[in-house]
């Protein structure tokens, strides 16, 4: 029997397997036995584990040296350390991606544990009579997940057993799994992209492509105003949920029926997206608006400045934050005066100059324009670069315009008089309007740094109009 190694420092030590991470632990002892902490979530996390969420805890007593199990590959993380006696432990990543085949094997006593994520097939052989060992879980066994099995024999992975199977108890399932070769991957986690029909939404296609890890939905298919959505999927499955729906109708949502639509898709839900992400340790983005500040700042607004919304949408999108911002993983991008496919400001200004129209344009409000496609492009860094989780500004970059200098612009790039644009103040704009106007903040200039600081340079939002224009 081997002796354990009191007395270490809890250290962390990676491995070829991308995820699968060796936790060596502090065991004290003395002539009465020993003592350690399994698991320690707050010592544990802030040395590298990922927070995994754990739901359940198992223990698998063997009581003959040499038992062996395995190879298997479930779609949950575990953490896997001994109770007692030692085990040789084997691992086999079943993940698609290039790491696919990779083998890693080590002994585990007290002393050690090891992360198992997701998709990496484990293997186990007793290597003291009387072993137990025990493995926490982040989700419950399903007849509908996907599972994955490796022979453990298998030739490519040449697992160097201890005990040579011919020699050890192995269940007749195990030994009649495939071989590496017609072994069944173990998909990535999927990306939700929900209000898929949306120009954000649009704009996401564009940029995500072809990816088969990405799901998209429409309202038709995934409507947050439904209570359901918390058990319209198996949200274990799932790496993110991007939020590309919401209300905005900025008018509108001064209406009393367009007041409950924009709390019901601008803030409801959210908030039972929020409580999803939270429960399974989801990434859930979420786009804003510069409507959550009243523009009173003479600056450039920063993600930490106080909310403060004049009208009913952007209190809608404030609360929207507050509840998204409870959940743990999530990425709340803040955007101004969004242009994307379809009717918008750009076209109509282009259509004007094109029919000899000549418009009078508000020039009391600031801001940039944000292409859609500028939006995705920021998710998918954010997403794929691991930023630190918060709310990022997102907008073009360069010098702020009012809507009457942007108008000139098109008209300009588009052959006609910058001369024929002419400005008025927002009342004045709105004086003869029938029904409900929503208040504007005058100031939508939001600052980038915070978001620049992750390495993601926001493209210029005057090339990007002249561009969009030559489409």
């Amino acid at each position: 029997m081997s002796e354990i190694e009191f007395g270490k420092k809890l250290t962390v030590t990676e491995t070829p397997i991308p995820g699968l991470v060796v936790f060596d632990l502090p065991v004290h002892g003395d002539s009465r036995g020993w003592f350690k902490e399994n698991w320690q979530r707050e010592k544990m996390t802030a040395a590298g584990l990922p927070d995994f969420g754990p739901v359940q805890n198992n223990i698998s007593f063997n009581d003959a040296i040499g038992t062996t199990r395995g190879i298997h590959a479930e779609p949950w993380d575990k953490w896997v350390s001994v109770a007692t006696g030692r085990i040789f432990g084997a691992w086999v990543d079943l993940r698609e991606g290039p790491s696919f085949g990779q083998a890693f094997t080590i002994e585990v006593d007290p002393s050690r544990a090891v992360f198992v994520p997701r998709g990496v097939g484990n293997a186990y052989q007793t290597l003291e009579a009387d072993t137990a060992y025990t493995y926490l879980v982040n989700d419950h066994w399903s007849p509908d997940a996907s599972y994955s099995f490796l022979n453990l024999a298998d030739e490519t992975a040449a697992i160097a057993w201890p005990i040579p199977l011919a020699e050890v108890e192995i269940s007749a399932k195990d030994l009649a799994h495939p071989r590496l070769a017609d072994v069944a991957h173990i998909a990535a986690k999927k990306i939700l992209v929900v209000g898929a029909g949306g120009q954000l939404g649009s704009a996401l296609r564009a940029e995500l492509g072809d990816d088969a890890a990405v799901e998209w939905t429409t309202r038709a298919e995934f409507d947050l105003a439904d209570p359901a959505v918390a058990g319209a999927r198996r949200w274990r499955d799932y790496a993110a949920i991007v939020n590309a729906a919401a209300y905005t109708a900025v008018d509108l949502a001064e209406t009393p029926d367009g007041r409950r639509d924009a709390w019901a898709a601008n803030s409801e839900g959210p908030a039972r997206l929020a409580k999803i992400a939270s429960e399974y340790g989801i990434t859930l983005v979420h786009v804003s608006s510069d409507y959550v500040f009243d523009g009173t700042e003479e600056r450039p607004y920063r993600e930490d400045d106080r909310l403060c919304p004049l009208g009913v949408y952007g209190q809608t999108k404030a609360a929207g934050d507050m509840a998204v911002a409870t959940a743990p993983r999530h990425y709340i991008l803040r955007t101004s005066w969004v242009i994307g496919e379809g009717k918008n400001f750009v076209r109509t200004m282009a259509s004007l100059a094109e029919r000899g129209i000549d418009p009078s344009v508000v020039n009391d409000q600031r801001g940039r324009l944000t292409f859609a496609s500028e939006i995705a492009r920021a998710i998918s860094h954010l997403l794929d670069s691991g930023a630190p989780y918060g709310t990022y500004n997102v907008t073009g970059s360069g010098a702020p315009r009012t809507w009457a200098e942007i108008a000139a612009d098109i008209f300009e790039i588009s052959g006609a008089e910058r001369s024929r644009v002419s400005g008025v103040s927002t009342a004045e704009y709105f004086a003869s309007a029938n029904g409900p106007i929503a208040p504007r903040p005058s100031n939508s200039v939001l600052d980038l740094s915070k978001l620049e600081a992750t390495g993601f340079v926001p493209a210029d939002a005057d090339e990007q109009l002249r561009e969009y224009l030559r489409r």
